[in-house]
C-alpha cells in the first residue's frame, strides 16, 4: 500500500450512517459487484444494450417535478424543473448543466431524472440534464465535445456563462471538469463552478490500485476498472486517436471555478477526488472535498430512502447558495467554509454531522 496522501485540503467528513445505507451498501456488495468483476474477466467484449435507462422510464419522479425535452443536433437533452423552479423566462438567470454517470457505457436521461430534479429543488435552479453520447459508440472526446455543444446552448439562450454551474457523477464528474476547462480555452466564459458526485477523474488506474480503498469499494472491483481503461484505450485506436489521454487530475487547474467534491470514504474513486481536490487547493482555486461516512458510489441517487443521501444532495444546496450569493469578481471564497444565512439554514436540516477529520484513511 502507498503512503497516505498528504490533503492540502482538508477534507469535510460526515459521520454516521443509517440501516438504509447499510442495507443499500450490502445489496451492491453481493449484486453489482460480482458481477462487474465476471464482466472484467470474460475473454470478450460484452456491449449489452442500455436497457438501464429504458426500465428507468417506469420510475416515479418526485411530485410536481416537470421536464421538456432538448435537441442538441448529435445527442438529446432535458431541462428539469423541481416545483416551484423557474427558467430564465421566469427571472432565474441560473441553471446547472448536468452530465450522468454510468462508465460512460450506459444510463442516461432516465436514470438520472430522480436525481437531477432533487438537484433542482435543493439548487432552486432549473437543470439540462444531457443525454450525451458513450462508448461503444463514441469515444470519451465526443462525450466532451457533446458537452462543451450544452454549454453554448445554454449561453444562447441567455444563460451567462458566470450562472451556469457543471454538475455530474461518475463518469459525468468527469465531463463536468473536462467541460469546464474545454468552454474556458474555446472562450465560452468560466461556469460558475463545478459539482462532482463521486467523480472518476482518472483513467488510469495506477494511483487508485495503489490506494487504502483499492479493495474495500462496495461497488467497483479494481479488476473492472482496468477493464474499462482498456476499453477506452481501443476505443481511441479504432476512431485514430492518439497520444497520451489528458484527464481532469492531468488538466491546468488555476484558472477552473470554485468546485465541490462528494465522495464515500470507501469508494476505489477516492484516489481520484484526493487528487483532485489536492491540486485545486494547491493552485489557488477553492474546493470543498466532502467524505461521507462508508457511503457507497453515488448513494445521492437514493434520496427517496437514504437520510444521508437527501442530506448530501441539500449540501449541494448549499453549495450553489454560496455561488449565486458571491460577486463573480470574489468567488475565491467560495467554499472555504463561509457561511451564508442559506447556507446555515440547510446545513441544521442535515442529519449528517460534519465534521473536518484528517483521519479519512482509519475508516
Amino acid at each position: 500500500m502507498s503512503p497516505r496522501l498528504t490533503l492540502a485540503v482538508e477534507p469535510r467528513y460526515f459521520r454516521g450512517q443509517s440501516l438504509p445505507s447499510k442495507v443499500l451498501g450490502t445489496t451492491l456488495r453481493h449484486t453489482v459487484r460480482p458481477v462487474l468483476g465476471a464482466w472484467s474477466r470474460l475473454p470478450f467484449d460484452v456491449f449489452p444494450p442500455n436497457l438501464i435507462d429504458h426500465v428507468a422510464r417506469l420510475l416515479p419522479v418526485p411530485e410536481g417535478t416537470s421536464w421538456r425535452t432538448i435537441d442538441l443536433g448529435p445527442c438529446g437533452a432535458e431541462m428539469v424543473r423541481a416545483p416551484g423552479v423557474s427558467d430564465l423566462h421566469g427571472g432565474n438567470d441560473r441553471v446547472v448543466l448536468y452530465f450522468h454517470g454510468g462508465a460512460f457505457l450506459t444510463c442516461g436521461l432516465n436514470t438520472h431524472r430522480r436525481l437531477v430534479a432533487r438537484i433542482s429543488g435543493a439548487s432552486g435552479q432549473p437543470v439540462l440534464n444531457v443525454g450525451y453520447r458513450q462508448m461503444p459508440y463514441e469515444p470519451i472526446t465526443e462525450s466532451v465535445a457533446d458537452g462543451v455543444a450544452s454549454f453554448a446552448w445554454l449561453v444562447e439562450q441567455g444563460y451567462a456563462a458566470e450562472n451556469i454551474t457543471i454538475a455530474g457523477d461518475s463518469a459525468g464528474g468527469y465531463l463536468a471538469f473536462s467541460v469546464a476547462r474545454a468552454v474556458i480555452d474555446a472562450g465560452h466564459g468560466r461556469p460558475a463552478g463545478v459539482v462532482a458526485i463521486s467523480p472518476l477523474l482518472d483513467v488510469d488506474t495506477t494511483a487508485k490500485r495503489a490506494h487504502r480503498n483499492a479493495n474495500r469499494c462496495q461497488v467497483f472491483p479494481i479488476e473492472a476498472l482496468e477493464r474499462f481503461t482498456d476499453l477506452t484505450l481501443r476505443m481511441d485506436t479504432r476512431r485514430g486517436i492518439s497520444g497520451r489521454r489528458v484527464c481532469p487530475v492531468n488538466m491546468p487547474v488555476a484558472d477552473l471555478p470554485p468546485a465541490l467534491i462528494q465522495i464515500g470514504s470507501r469508494e476505489i474513486l477516492m484516489a481520484d477526488a484526493e487528487v483532485m481536490a489536492n491540486r485545486l487547493v494547491s493552485a489557488g482555486v477553492p474546493c470543498e472535498l466532502q467524505v461521507w461516512e462508508r457511503q457507497v458510489h453515488v448513494f445521492q441517487a437514493a434520496a427517496s430512502w437514504v437520510p444521508e443521501a437527501r442530506a448530501a444532495i441539500e449540501e449541494i444546496g448549499v453549495f450553489m447558495d454560496a455561488l449565486a450569493a458571491a460577486p463573480a469578481a470574489s468567488r475565491s471564497t467560495v467554499g472555504t467554509g463561509s457561511d451564508t444565512a442559506s447556507t446555515s439554514r440547510r446545513r441544521s436540516s442535515a442529519p449528517a454531522v460534519a465534521t473536518t477529520d484528517g483521519a479519512v484513511s482509519s475508516v
